[in-house]
């Protein structure tokens, strides 16, 4: 059935006088306004597209019709439109191949789109086409706030711009025009849209650093001093049981050893003596000697924020310009800054907690020592 100017004018009419009606409160984005840009839109495309008189007449019906639906409901409206386009059709006697085109290109438009045919990728387009338009992000600010004011989504404009970037990447246009001349604009603004979310990002990081005071510096600072400080403690007490127990050894072997056929007595407590010395100087230097890793690691463990670029160990055997970019990386995000002296912190703590195991060992050994000794002496004696 061909479709006259009659029954488009008064579609026209019938959803012109809808929207301006009936149209909820706080809708700012899928008004009159937009319906009629897309109507014009098809227009538009369908005509580079070669489309029948017929097929424009059925495309025009279902442009205006196509979000009539917002009038009903907000999610599912793609279902609604379709079906008043379809309720209001039969009512005008108007044919069921021109009711079916009609119903199936305006179900088209729900997203992801997957038009069948060429009508259908026309009204797509169409609806879509403002992607590629200068005013994009006057058009994005008023779907924002129309999702808030309904309530389905209340984001913040970071938030609003990573969901328009994932609806970029998604969408795809069907028709040739589309491809060929919209898509260069829809590029240069998804192009932008992604500097504008980096620059926001980056600005919430900015702000989320405020969140560290002086107070939090000073922490940092007098933890760490502690932490040497009782590092050299421990150093200092290996070195006096390591220098302690050498001395012994050296006058031991000088003057017992040498006794030892004369008093053959004196030969076990001499040896159990030398014996705990010599473990007890073992003891010491396990809790001063120095545990090192492989002096690398790998770009992916500086993005996923896991390695501590404050410790020797981990970087020695680096290049200087990759260690230098890991820092820079670091030093630009004060979230990674301060894990990484929390992981430094850790880790000395972890050293401290080695140190002082070992010479509290070292400490009881020896002490063991001096009991076993002086009472082997005292037995041999008596």
């Amino acid at each position: 059935m061909k479709i006259d100017e009659t029954i488009i004018r008064k579609t026209e009419e019938f959803v012109s006088d809808m929207l301006k009606n009936e149209t909820p409160k706080g809708y700012t984005y899928h008004t009159l306004a937009h319906t009629l840009e897309v109507v014009e839109n098809s227009i538009f495309i369908g005509k580079r597209e070669n489309l029948s008189d017929e097929e424009m007449g059925v495309l025009c019906i279902a442009a205006w019709f196509h979000d009539i639906g917002y009038t009903k409901k907000y999610i599912g409206h793609e279902v609604e439109s379709a079906s008043m386009a379809e309720q209001f059709l039969k009512d005008l006697g108007v044919g069921n191949n021109v009711k079916t085109e009609v119903k199936e290109s305006i179900l088209a438009t729900t997203f992801p789109q997957m038009p069948k045919s060429k009508i259908a990728k026309v009204l797509c387009d169409a609806d879509f086409m403002h992607l590629g338009q200068e005013n994009y992000f006057d058009l994005s600010e008023q779907l924002r706030q129309e999702l808030k004011n309904t309530g389905i989504k209340k984001l913040k404009k970071a938030e609003f711009d990573r969901y328009s970037i994932k609806l970029f990447e998604e969408h795809v246009y069907f028709t040739a025009y589309c491809k060929e001349v919209v898509s260069e604009g829809k590029a240069k603004n998804l192009d932008l849209l992604k500097k504008r979310a980096a620059i926001k990002e980056i600005g919430t990081k900015q702000k989320k650093s405020t969140r560290y005071s002086r107070g939090v510096d000073s922490m940092f600072k007098l933890t760490a001093r502690n932490q040497i400080n009782l590092s050299q403690i421990a150093d200092n007490k290996s070195n006096i049981l390591i220098s302690l127990n050498s001395i012994i050894i050296s006058l031991a072997l000088a003057t017992l050893v040498s006794k030892f056929k004369q008093e053959p007595a004196i030969i076990a407590p001499s040896v159990i003596f030398i014996f705990f010395s010599l473990l007890t100087i073992v003891l010491a230097i396990l809790s001063t000697r120095p545990n090192i890793s492989s002096g690398k690691f790998s770009l992916k463990e500086v993005k996923q924020q896991k390695i501590n670029l404050l410790f020797f160990g981990n970087f020695y055997n680096m290049q200087s310009e990759e260690y230098e970019q890991a820092i820079k990386e670091m030093i630009n995000d004060d979230f990674y800054l301060y894990s990484t002296l929390t992981k430094d912190q850790y880790s000395l703590g972890k050293v401290l907690a080695k140190k002082y195991h070992w010479l509290r060992w070292a400490y009881n050994v020896f002490m063991i020592g001096l009991v076993v000794s002086v009472s082997t002496f005292l037995f041999v004696l008596i």
